[in-house]
């Protein structure tokens, strides 16, 4: 991690705190990786684990499944290229968004039909904020090399985003995840719950995403449509190659939660 910096802006009116994270890694030249935390909006003191992917593109950087970092991890964000771009693609993320558009003038992109919503329920009448451009699949994005996959039955919507090289790099919010075992993000009233709820498994369609959001088979099953030998999950480790088959048992299986 970086441990010398120079002084930044800080950014706390009405923005969550930090969240605690591991350091960047380079999985492919230009796209990162980091794994931190973030403590859920329930009763129970929760902290789960969750994972946030940069991309350097043509003009500057832009980040999925934003996560607010640390001082120190925000120099070494900054260290890899100007933050212009936050995407989002998981309708129950987006808490830092916000943060990232004041601290660093990014240009916040998310799904038509999300809404910021405090809260684990995404139709309270309480949104906090409203993304500068609102995505569908046909949207340009400002990776010239990506593309985005939407579950359009998913409530609220959700997508991934391919990224054309490498054979395919999936960036995924909610719907694919990989947490085989819980990491040293999770707290122990979190690791029973999310036990119980199936949260811990390898190559895992997220179950919290199919039981909330509900979407039907055939639109969770379109993902295998699309080819990629890599996922970067909102929740879990990067999966780096033969992503696409070690997903399929799951994608294929029960899938609990969905409408027919």
């Amino acid at each position: 991690m970086v441990t010398a910096q120079t002084p930044r802006k800080s950014v706390t009116r009405g923005h969550l705190p930090a969240s605690r994270h591991g350091e960047f890694a380079e999985v492919f030249e230009g796209v990162w990786f980091v794994r931190g935390g973030v403590k859920m909006p329930m009763r129970l003191p929760m902290k789960i684990g969750r994972s946030m992917t940069v991309v350097r593109g043509e003009d500057g950087l832009t980040i999925f499944n934003s996560m607010r970092l640390s001082e120190d991890g925000f120099g070494e964000l900054e260290s890899l290229g100007e933050i212009k771009h936050v995407v989002r693609l998981a309708g129950f993320h987006g808490r830092d968004d916000g943060f990232y558009r004041e601290r660093y003038g990014a240009r916040i992109y998310a799904i038509e039909g999300q809404r910021y919503a405090r809260g684990m329920d995404p139709n309270k009448e309480d949104a906090y904020m409203e993304a500068d451009e609102w995505l569908s699949e046909a949207s340009e994005l400002p990776i010239a090399d990506a593309k985005l996959k939407v579950f359009s039955t998913s409530n609220p919507p959700e997508a991934v985003c391919l990224i054309e090289r490498h054979g395919g790099i999936l960036v995924t919010g909610d719907s694919l995840q990989h947490t085989p075992t819980p990491d040293e993000f999770f707290n122990w009233p979190a690791k029973l719950m999310m036990k119980r709820f199936g949260f811990f498994k390898p190559y895992n369609v997220g179950p919290g995403w199919l039981q909330f959001a509900h979407p039907t088979v055939s639109d969770v099953r379109s993902v295998l449509d699309l080819e990629f030998d890599h996922v970067l999950p909102g929740h879990g480790a990067a999966v780096i190659g033969d992503a696409k088959e070690k997903y399929r048992p799951a994608i294929e299986g029960e899938l609990k939660g969905c409408h027919t």
